[in-house]
C-alpha cells in the first residue's frame, strides 16, 4: 500500500546544548555521521518513506541546513573540470533529493511551537514529524509502516 502523505516536517531550530561545544557554531544536524551530516540521513529517511516535500523550521545560525542542499554551482564545475565524477555525484546526491522548503521558528519555543510553524505549509493534510538529530537504520522500514497504518 502506497501511503497519500507526502508532507514530513523537520523540527531543527534547537540550540543544539546536548552536543557543546561543538553545536556552539555549528548546528548539531550538521554533525557528520561517517560522511554525510545527519540530517542529510533524515530526508534520505523520509524519502525512502515516499515524503518528498520536506519542510525544515530552523532557528538562528542555522543556514548550513539549507546550503546543505542547495547547489554550489562552482564547487560542481570544479568536480567535473577535475573529471571527479564521484564526488560530484556525492554532492549533487543531497541536491536532488526532495523539495525542500524552510521557515524560521525565530525563538527557541520549544517542539511543539516549531511544528506549529509549520501549519501554512502542511495546512490541513496529515504529514510527518521527523527530528533532525533522530538517526534510524536505513534498513529499518518503521516510518513506511507508520505511514502504511495511518493510511488504514
Amino acid at each position: 500500500m502506497t501511503s497519500s502523505i507526502t508532507k514530513v516536517v523537520i523540527p531543527a531550530a534547537g540550540l543544539g546544548t546536548r552536543f557543546l561545544p561543538a553545536t556552539k557554531a555549528m548546528p548539531k544536524e550538521m554533525l557528520p555521521v561517517v560522511d554525510k551530516p545527519a540530517i542529510q540521513y533524515v530526508v534520505e529517511e523520509a524519502v525512502a518513506a515516499g515524503l518528498i516535500d520536506v519542510l525544515v523550521v530552523t532557528g538562528r545560525n542555522k543556514h548550513a541546513l539549507a546550503n546543505h542542499f542547495d547547489r554550489v554551482t562552482e564547487l560542481e564545475s570544479t568536480l567535473a573540470n577535475k573529471g571527479d565524477h564521484d564526488r560530484l555525484r556525492m554532492v549533487n546526491e543531497a541536491t536532488g533529493l526532495a523539495e525542500m522548503h524552510y521557515v524560521r521558528q525565530g525563538d527557541p519555543k520549544g517542539l511543539g511551537h516549531a511544528v506549529l510553524r509549520a501549519k501554512m505549509h502542511v495546512g490541513h493534510q496529515p504529514f510527518a514529524v521527523m527530528l533532525g538529530d533522530d538517526l534510524i537504520d536505513a534498513r529499518d522500514t518503521l516510518l513506511t509502516k507508520m505511514l502504511e497504518v495511518q493510511e488504514h
